[in-house]
């Protein structure tokens, strides 16, 4: 499929989600009066699961605190622990004794290194029972302990559900990681889509996971800045794509709680240096890699 076969088809979607979008505007960014100081707030959404998003948002939190950054991650899919799964760590409740005030913060965070890992529970079923606002919890616990950290990354759940939605405008960026596949285009566009509309958010940036050739990972970066430029009239700055590499889980555990390198590093590496770069010149263009600065010519991956 061409690039502006892939355009049009993207665009033929486009209204899928619209009964979504009519979610309750509860007007995030206003009503929170957000804190003005040092802590960057950043959201790593997708809009389907299974992209490797929670895998960008460690490899993400990794690279950060290996620059001496002190990093905040928190799993927002509260009742899943994928996260620690990932870093192979015991499975606990402790977001759970956290909402109900039976352990304070700092007991209910892993110490890795630079990162405090905030974790969610493992199917709790006292969850359910339980009335309260998840995302409002979130930035609560945000609002409370931004000043301890440099950065907070929300490692959020896939899809376009309320609560979802608010995390994402509640933050300062927001990292859209996308593979290259019809069903992770489109539902990444639908919630790039439901944040403009409902908040008016014209910046997100994005990572293109799991890609398999330079040809592909243009494709897709080319079909999503054109569509959402031409359709939104929004900035969707591209930070960089990831070749589909598997990592056995005793490697990735090891890598990221002894800092050591694994083959996935470098991406990432180059992520983060493009995004530190584009936020101390608080630009946001089109494009930023994977091609020039007139956004014509495709580079290749490293």
């Amino acid at each position: 499929m061409s690039r502006n076969d892939l355009s049009t088809w993207l665009m033929s979607h486009r209204s899928d989600s619209d009964e979504i979008s009519n979610l309750e505007d509860l007007n995030v960014k206003e009503s929170l009066n957000l804190i003005s100081d040092d802590c960057e707030i950043i959201a790593v959404g997708s809009g389907k699961g299974g992209v490797g998003k929670t895998t960008t948002a460690l490899m993400l939190a990794n690279e950060l605190s290996s620059k001496g950054k002190r990093v905040l991650l928190i799993d927002c899919d509260y009742n899943l622990s994928n996260t620690a799964v990932k870093l192979g760590l015991p499975l606990n409740d402790n977001f759970y004794s956290l909402i109900s005030n039976e352990k304070p913060f700092e007991e209910c965070v892993y110490k890795l290194g630079n990162i405090d890992l905030l974790s969610g529970c493992n199917g709790n079923s006292d969850l359910f029972e339980k009335s309260f606002s998840h995302d409002k919890f979130i930035i609560d616990i945000i609002a409370e302990h931004r000043t301890e950290y440099d950065h907070i990354i929300l490692d959020c759940p896939a899809g376009v559900n309320r609560e979802t939605i608010n995390l994402q405008a509640y933050s300062d960026y927001r990292f859209m990681v996308v593979n290259p596949d019809r069903s992770s285009i489109t539902d990444t566009y639908a919630l790039i889509k439901i944040l403009n509309q409902k908040y008016n958010i014209k910046d997100n940036h994005l990572i293109v996971n799991k890609v398999e050739s330079n040809q592909q990972y243009n494709k897709v970066v080319r079909s999503l800045v054109d569509t959402v430029s031409s359709f939104m009239q929004a900035n969707l700055s591209v930070l960089g794509g990831v070749k589909n590499i598997e990592i056995p889980s005793d490697k990735f555990d090891h890598a990221l709680l002894k800092t050591e390198k694994n083959s996935l590093s470098k991406y990432y590496t180059k992520i983060i240096n493009k995004f530190s770069d584009e936020d101390d010149s608080r630009i946001t263009p089109v494009i930023l890699n994977g091609f020039s600065e007139s956004g014509t010519s495709p580079q290749q991956l490293a």
